[in-house]
């Protein structure tokens, strides 16, 4: 399979490395990493509008969220498929399922392509539903990303706490940022921590006057989320339509 990197940044390079032997990376853009080789089968481009994607089966796109829109506008203008793995702009994802559908092309998004984690909601969704019946527990949550993380909260903290919003009747509204106030008892606070070389932590607490129960998922590396983006990648080669993580992995559990 012919593949083209959008961002070559940490996870970009991890899935170039994955690739070695089992795929063909024919495509880099990135605008901060010009001249990465000096392989003849390699195209570089410091713009996407640049791009020749010609031969390319599926983009894999990692970037930032100032720049996905124009990425996604432009995977459909040049009929690429793409699995897009960069958060930060779900609220126009309707808009997108749109530009998608009238483009003809196939496209799959998650915000963490790692298996633990779509482990790790399971148990939150099955958690937050046992504590729907138990008032006496407050629920909150806190992730842990390294200092290059471009967006706070993460698309993974977010789509955590919007598993505990839909699965808690007491709970209807997120908060993410700081609080220099008395929280309202329907707010659930999702706080974040960015520092060091952390790859992604991410934990659920139900809290009471007794005890705490705490749910943790914590990346070792970045090779979960690379590998899972290739998987992605693979499925999507030849499909048409909009996709996220679960179709795949409810294709693959069947």
């Amino acid at each position: 399979m012919n593949i083209a990197l959008i961002g070559y940044g940490k996870m970009g390079q991890a899935i170039a490395a994955l690739c070695e032997g089992k795929h063909d990376i024919k495509l880099i853009v990135d605008p901060n990493n010009p001249n990465l080789s000096t392989s003849a089968d390699i195209q570089y481009f410091e713009t996407i509008e640049a791009a020749n994607f010609e031969n390319i089966d599926v983009a894999i796109d990692f970037t930032h969220p100032s720049v996905i829109m124009n990425n996604i506008q432009t995977y459909c203008e040049k009929g690429v498929n793409v699995v897009v793995g960069t958060t930060g702009w779900t609220d126009q994802i309707d808009n997108v399922q749109a530009m998608v559908e009238k483009a003809n092309i196939g496209f799959l998004w998650a915000s963490n392509f790692s298996i633990g984690v779509h482990l790790f909601w399971q148990m939150v969704e099955r958690g937050a539903q046992l504590m729907n019946k138990f008032d006496e527990y407050d629920a909150f949550g806190h992730e842990y990303h390294h200092n290059q993380k471009a967006d706070s909260p993460s698309g993974t903290a977010r789509s955590t706490a919007e598993i505990l919003i839909n699965k808690l009747d007491r709970k209807t509204t997120l908060v993410t940022e700081e609080l220099n106030r008395t929280i309202k008892p329907q707010e659930l606070h999702f706080s974040s921590t960015r520092g060091g070389n952390i790859p992604g932590t991410h934990s659920v607490f139900f809290d009471s006057s007794n005890d705490t129960i705490e749910i943790k998922h914590t990346a070792r590396n970045r090779s979960g989320f690379a590998s899972g983006s290739i998987r992605c990648a693979e499925w999507l080669k030849g499909k048409t339509g909009f996709f996220t993580i679960e179709n795949y992995l409810k294709d693959l559990t069947q």
